[in-house]
């Protein structure tokens, strides 16, 4: 918050005559620009739709000219100034004043949850996200409020409540501690549960970002060795000590690869294995919307968040378009991964990988690009494991050698489907599932690895070269190799 107050003030001493603040936090906005006001010395005035200028009336034209008529250098904030912009007269008069504004170093500040500036105010206006609520700003309400309600905590279950209210406006996050001490246990270990679901609910209003609680999740990954070594190594590097050591923040992740092969399950896994926050970035949500507009928001409360974890799937569904909301999306994509300081680390998956533009892939984007293959013999069997451990079946009470056999060039969903169909064949029969109802199911199955064997082979010759395996190299043939010499 020191930052964007230090941002506004360079602005206002720089004469910057408009300022543009994104924000839905009307209250807590006027509160920083009181106290940038303050600092300048400068007057603070308000023109609302509902009163005019400070309650007293008048359109906002005559408030504009009420402050360029003032002697001492004034802040005027205008709520909602966006909605007149097709009124040609306020636009013309925002135009006609400037220069007055510049001499007399009064400022005009236009706050808004949206950002939207006609053609004829683009250069004059300076546009600033107003950041949502800081830790530090967190844990003084949060400190206020216990204080309130006569409870106390240790330091760490303080911070925890206070971590897990980032990324929330101060109205909600209010309401959130609000509601926690109505129907909870006096803020106890239990009610992080009850935080993390009023939090996701109150996310999910953000129309982008979709909130993943994998805290209690057991999830597990067969295979993909070398891209779990690699995340294991980043594990620690998000801490200080880490940067004590030189070492600078992890960017970000690209999978490319065959689908159902584990990718949007790393992602998870990611979030899991670095205990950090994990949010869904819906891309298809953002290009039906102002594309631009959605990303901002979505960076905001990601950097809100952090660290954090953002999962962005399928990415070249959403910006291998042409059309000017994909160009605009992923340009503001771009911009932020290179430049972003907060750590916030990018995990984006993709199926397609050729149609994205190349600069997304370079290095500087993402730390490394890994492709998930199908899965191999070993993994093969690792993965069989796990799904029958996860519906409480002994692995060792079947002869999953010959289903492994069976099942070559099928990816981890269609193992997957493999002991499910079986135990829905076992559970028709009134039975206890076997090896040969595995081994009957994986002979149903079509595996996509033939329907598509064409796009993969053509995959796997672009990753060859430009990605990372993720699996283990168990000095195997590689069976595909055997394949197309065949």
């Amino acid at each position: 918050m020191v930052d964007f107050l230090e941002q506004v003030q360079t602005l206002i001493r720089a004469r910057y005559p408009i300022l543009y603040l994104i924000s839905h936090e009307e209250d807590r906005t006027l509160r920083l620009l009181r106290q940038v006001a303050q600092v300048e010395h400068m007057e603070l005035s308000v023109w609302r739709r509902s009163d005019g200028l400070n309650g007293k009336g008048g359109s906002a034209i005559e408030a504009l000219q009420h402050l360029v008529s003032q002697a001492e250098p004034t802040m005027l904030l205008f709520l909602d100034a966006h909605q007149d912009w097709k009124d040609v007269n306020w636009v013309r008069t925002i135009r006609d004043e400037t220069q007055s504004l510049v001499q007399n170093g009064h400022t005009v500040v236009l706050l808004s949850p949206i950002y939207s500036v006609p053609l004829e105010l683009e250069k004059l206006v300076s546009p600033l996200d107003v950041p949502l609520p800081s830790g530090e700003e967190v844990s003084r309400l949060f400190s206020f409020f216990c204080q309130q309600q006569g409870v106390q905590l240790s330091a760490p279950l303080f911070q925890q409540f206070v971590q897990g209210a980032l990324g929330l406006t101060e109205a909600e996050i209010k309401r959130m501690y609000s509601r926690i001490a109505l129907v909870g246990n006096g803020f106890s270990q239990q009610d992080l549960a009850l935080q993390v679901q009023e939090k996701k609910r109150m996310l999910r209003s953000s129309q982008y970002l979709e909130f993943w609680d994998v805290n209690d999740s057991s999830l597990s990954v067969g295979g993909l060795d070398s891209l779990k070594d690699w995340l294991v190594q980043r594990q620690m590097a998000f801490t200080p000590d880490a940067r004590r050591y030189g070492l600078p923040e992890p960017k970000g992740l690209f999978l490319l690869g065959v689908q159902g092969c584990g990718k949007s399950l790393m992602a998870k896994v990611v979030a899991q294995m670095w205990k950090m926050p994990l949010l869904r970035l819906d891309v298809a949500a953002v290009l039906q919307s102002s594309a631009e507009d959605g990303l901002r928001q979505t960076i905001r409360i990601a950097e809100s968040l952090s660290p954090a974890i953002l999962w962005i799937d399928e990415l070249e569904k959403g910006f291998a378009g042409t059309d000017e909301a994909a160009r605009q999306s992923m340009g503001t994509l771009l911009t932020w991964m290179q430049e972003k300081k907060a750590p916030v680390f990018v995990v984006a998956t993709a199926n397609e990988v050729r149609a994205l533009p190349p600069e997304l892939l370079r290095k500087g984007r993402f730390d490394e690009i890994f492709f998930v293959d199908l899965p191999d013999p070993h993994e093969r069997l690792e993965i069989l494991d796990i799904h029958l451990r996860q519906r409480n079946r002994q692995p060792e009470n079947f002869d999953l050698t010959v289903v492994v056999e069976e099942s070559e060039r099928y990816s981890g969903a269609e193992l997957e489907q493999v002991v499910v169909g079986a135990m829905f064949k076992s559970y028709a029969d009134g039975r206890e599932v076997d090896t040969d109802d595995l081994i009957d199911s994986v002979r149903e199955i079509v595996p996509l690895a033939v329907t598509m064997d064409d796009q993969l082979k053509d995959l796997r010759d672009w990753a060859r070269s430009r990605a990372r395996r993720a699996s283990a190299d168990r000095r195997r043939a590689n069976f595909f190799v055997a394949w197309d010499e065949e």
